[in-house]
């Protein structure tokens, strides 16, 4: 490509930054590998045999793709590109994660984006394999290389019918979920705050589990007084719950979690990391809902 632009070998050198021999050996060695002249002999100025123009328009193919890839890697190198793989751990989550990620399209479209639910039975050996980017996560644990960034804290709130007994308690204990048909999401119980805050530690179980995929649909069998529920209070107060539905706290002081996201600690600094948690963070997405 050099050649041809700049007329002879010696120019080219010259652009090339090397001596004239250097490039000479060069063409040698083209010349021995592809087993053809690429240029004319001994045309003045240089030109460029038939098989030599085919060379060249596949080079200016390789050298746009070379471009553009160095551009990639600086992009990925400075953050402003990269991948944003997501697995959670808390199924309410997803109430403020679209609203989030929709508001960090608009400061880093280049990233490549995705939420794997395949992965969130095991999340934190995904994070450390490096087929995650973020764990979201109310269960921070002890890592070698995982950093677990504290987003904001929530409170698990009961929710039942205003006609059911309990919606007079002015807060709900653990034996009070004894003999109750309590609705969850589809979640191992392990990983719902009522059970594994609440009643797993006090020893109790309720009289059966419901497990319903969206939270208008637990507030809908909650209204009727079809069961009980827990959810987050900022779940809570984004969806539009009836008059007919009561909310009290767990436990006389009230049951205080926090939400994390977990990021191993080599991409912790990265721009768009940083953005997406302080989207997360900050509250503005679930106050938009409320």
């Amino acid at each position: 490509m050099a050649i041809q632009e700049a007329g002879s070998v010696a120019k080219a050198a010259i652009q090339l930054n090397m001596t004239q021999s250097a490039l000479s050996h060069q063409i040698r060695l083209m010349k021995e590998s592809f087993g053809v002249d690429i240029f004319v002999k001994n045309a003045k100025p240089v030109r460029l045999s038939a098989e030599g123009q085919r060379i060249l328009q596949s080079a200016q193919k390789i050298m746009t793709e070379i471009q553009r890839l160095k551009a990639e890697i600086l992009d990925l190198k400075e953050g402003q590109a990269g991948r944003l793989y997501i697995a959670i751990e808390c199924h309410a989550c997803f109430e403020w994660l679209f609203p989030a990620l929709n508001a960090f399209r608009a400061s880093y479209s280049e990233v490549d984006i995705d939420i794997k639910p395949g992965l969130a039975f095991r999340a934190m050996d995904g994070l450390r394999a490096e087929e995650l980017d973020v764990v979201i996560t109310a269960d921070p644990e002890e890592m070698d290389d995982i950093i677990f960034e504290e987003l904001f804290s929530y409170a698990p709130c009961f929710v039942a019918s205003v006609n059911h007994p309990l919606s007079d308690k002015p807060y709900i204990d653990a034996g009070d979920f004894a003999g109750q048909t309590v609705i969850t999401y589809p979640v191992p119980k392990q990983r719902l705050d009522l059970f594994s805050q609440l009643l797993i530690p006090a020893g109790i179980e309720p009289l059966s589990v419901r497990q319903v995929e969206l939270t208008a649909v637990i507030l809908l069998l909650v209204g009727a007084n079809k069961g009980v529920s827990v959810l987050p209070d900022w779940v809570i107060k984004s969806s539009p719950v009836s008059a007919q539905i009561a909310v009290r706290p767990l436990t006389q002081n009230g049951l205080q979690r926090k939400l994390y996201a977990a990021v191993r600690q080599s991409d912790r600094d990265k721009p768009y990391i940083q953005r997406f948690l302080e989207l997360c963070r900050n509250g503005q997405l679930i106050s938009k809902q409320r």
